[in-house]
């Protein structure tokens, strides 16, 4: 839970206190839009994943199809790097 309480909006004043952080930008798509955003730059701790990302958007990952960094697949263990883009695409389905 420390990992949610140091996800801030990033507003040039904004920060992640008592540790290194890093500013990345998120994108959402699909449903994962919905009450969230399209896209925000947030900042994190150093050492934050993909994986933490998703979690602390209140996104399950078992709905999670596609993650990106910097428009090449990645998975969700990956460390992110300060300016990072990061794309979280759900699982859809059809047929």
């Amino acid at each position: 839970m420390a990992l949610i309480a140091a996800c801030h909006e990033w507003d040039q004043g904004a920060g992640v206190e008592n540790s290194e952080k890093i500013i990345v930008t998120v994108k959402l798509f699909a449903f994962f839009r919905e009450n969230r955003f399209k896209v925000k730059e947030l900042a994190y701790p150093a050492g934050t994943t993909v994986r933490d990302i998703i979690i602390t958007q209140g996104i399950d990952p078992d709905e999670v199809g596609v993650t990106m960094i910097n428009s090449r697949h990645c998975s969700l263990e990956q460390v992110l790097a300060p300016g990072d883009q990061v794309a979280i695409f759900p699982v859809i389905g059809g047929g």
